[in-house]
């Protein structure tokens, strides 16, 4: 069985999400998804997430339940989880022993991150595939892979997707100045941040 794994903070997940991972579920002829919320980490951007992890998960079921699809692993929330993808695949391995795995991800995360243990990651799945963000063009991902061996890079895919404008970044913004995120995020989601009174 090919399984997608769509790992980020979703925080919050938002509309570009679903369909990133749609795409690359009927791109990629996966059987399913699973969307991985990534736990809090020094090693992760600016070090801390905005919503607690039970509040960023329980937005993605409420996002992803209606595809059947899609599936919520919350794998790298156990307290013990370290945060690395190397480690999370190898957590997912002993869940999905016959699974062949496509880790998905944005073009943005993999040219701006610090990668840890890349070659490990990539060792791990059968495909590695990269969806278009911001500015970021075949040049930048040329450059960020340079390093690795012709038969690691030849697994990552860059996925040929319309741009998705939607960011959490900008969501988040915009719910702090009291501006509406209707439509930019799905309507549970929409419902359950106002319920909660989240990144006010």
């Amino acid at each position: 069985m090919r399984v997608g794994i769509f790992g980020g903070s979703f925080d919050p997940v938002h509309n570009g999400h679903l369909f990133v991972a749609e795409a690359v579920r009927d791109a990629c002829d996966l059987a399913r998804v699973l969307f991985v919320p990534t736990r809090e980490g020094k090693h992760y951007r600016d070090g801390a997430m905005n919503a607690p992890g039970a509040e960023r998960a329980q937005m993605v079921r409420l996002a992803i339940a209606a595809n059947p699809a899609f599936a919520l692993d919350d794998s790298d929330l156990a307290p013990d989880a370290s945060g690395y993808t190397a480690d999370l695949l190898a957590r997912l391995r002993a869940r999905h022993p016959a699974a062949a795995f496509t880790f998905i991800v944005g073009g943005d995360s993999l040219v701006r991150s610090q990668w840890q243990r890349l070659d490990e990651v990539l060792d791990a799945v059968e495909a590695f595939v990269v969806a278009p963000r911001g500015t970021i063009t075949g040049v930048d991902l040329d450059a960020a892979l340079s390093a690795l061996a012709p038969q690691r890079r030849a697994k990552i895919q860059l996925l040929d997707l319309p741009l998705v404008a939607e960011s959490a970044t900008l969501i988040r913004e915009r719910l702090a100045a009291g501006r509406s995120v209707r439509y930019l995020i799905p309507e549970p989601v929409y419902r359950y941040i106002e319920e909660r009174g989240l990144y006010r």
